[in-house]
């Protein structure tokens, strides 16, 4: 009977070590699977963070560029109303001129600025093309890893529904790996979605470049037109003052051989270059500003020849006549403080008394040089005598 036993279990077959290598394989592959898509999933939630950062990063850009756009309004806004000004006052003085001037250089360089920004939001926009084009690269591979994914899973699902024994909890994993999947094929449908906005942003982005490159060759234009009405406008300008200039020096001939014919040929009254120099003593007594009688009638001849002057110059050349005074290197004495003091107070009472004789008070300047301005630097009584002196002057206004 021992004999009959042991024939019938050699007879007969053991299928427990088949079952358990099909069941390790199973669970091999299961796991295997598992780490696919854990994998999977890291590099997606990756790159769907870097396209969120791209998209943060874009829409700052953009917020940048409307600024950008808004300041480059407003800045041709102010060029139009500079070139107003300018227009209306470039006729009246060389001061204005020159301002006006400034300004444009200072609008040139703002739209310098400008230029340059534009060319950084056409790099980004260009980056944003290059990162778009990444991030599309990245969702159709993404895609087709959950295509791949996909292809195992069926394959793996048709290896679990074939082994009838597997475990409850080897079915729950893949339950599990289900739902991932359908995870990961939300994510592929969102990351496309992204991409679309991006190309939307991007082509808007292009529409604002184009509109910043129209307004900044309007601009140039602009500058460009203003820069030649104002060479124009110089040009004429220093035409008409030499014109002016040529004219009076010619009034001022004629005014200072008037003078010298007037007041005679007196070795303390000569002309030095431009000025007509009459020595202080002639009206004014020592450390005085009030004019003496023989001062008086002296200067009632200059009066009549500033009259006369006055109806030969045209209205339109701003001349006036300039009376300057000035004293030696010693110490005043007396009621002012300074020879600057006594020097301006000469020079008013000329002016004073010329208006007084009828000449035009818009005619006339006063000014007191004190000291400083020398024609004799020695230390002698012929020295100090030729410094004390009253000047006459035709200039320009």
């Amino acid at each position: 009977m021992a004999l009959a036993r042991t024939r019938r279990s050699e007879s007969g077959m053991n299928y427990w070590p088949g079952f358990v290598d099909a069941l390790s394989t199973l669970i091999l592959s299961i796991i295997f699977l598992l780490s696919i898509f854990v994998v999977v999933q890291f590099y997606l939630q990756q790159e769907v963070q870097g396209q969120s950062s791209a998209l943060k990063k874009l829409d700052a850009q953009v917020g940048q560029l409307s600024d950008l756009l808004s300041m480059e309004k407003g800045s041709n806004a102010d060029l139009q109303k500079q070139l107003s000004g300018l227009q209306a006052t470039l006729a009246t003085t060389q001061d204005t001129l020159t301002s006006t001037q400034a300004t444009l250089t200072a609008t040139q360089s703002d739209r310098d600025k400008y230029k340059g920004l534009a060319a950084a939001a056409a790099a980004d926009a260009a980056a944003a093309q290059a990162d778009r084009d990444k991030y599309k690269g990245l969702s159709a591979a993404a895609a087709a890893n959950a295509a791949a994914a996909q292809t195992d899973r069926d394959k793996y699902k048709a290896l679990y529904e074939g082994a009838e024994t597997a475990t409850t909890a080897a079915q729950s994993k893949a339950g599990e790996l289900s739902s991932q999947l359908t995870g990961e094929k939300d994510i592929s449908a969102k990351a496309l979605a992204e991409v679309d906005t991006l190309n939307q942003q991007v082509a808007a982005l292009r529409t604002q470049l184009a509109a910043l490159n129209s307004a900044l060759g309007i601009s140039e234009k602009k500058d460009q037109d203003s820069q030649q009405r104002i060479a124009d406008l110089g040009q004429k300008l220093n035409l008409a003052l030499a014109k002016d200039v040529q004219q009076l020096s010619a009034y001022r001939s004629d005014f200072f051989g008037k003078l010298r014919q007037i007041l005679g040929n007196r070795p303390d009254i000569r002309i030095v270059g431009d000025r007509f120099v009459l020595q202080s003593e002639i009206f004014f007594d020592s450390g005085s500003a009030n004019l003496k009688p023989e001062g008086s009638a002296e200067l009632d001849k200059v009066a009549s020849a500033v009259i006369a002057l006055e109806g030969q110059i045209p209205a339109d050349i701003p001349w006036v006549l300039r009376v300057d005074g000035h004293t030696d290197v010693r110490p005043v004495l007396g009621q002012f403080k300074s020879n600057w003091d006594l020097s301006a107070a000469r020079a008013i009472a000329v002016v004073k008394y010329l208006v007084a004789k009828g000449v035009q008070p818009n005619r006339l300047v006063a000014a007191g040089f004190g000291e400083f301005q020398p024609i004799d630097t020695g230390n002698t009584e012929e020295a100090y005598r030729k410094n004390r002196r009253i000047e006459f002057k035709l200039t320009e206004r």
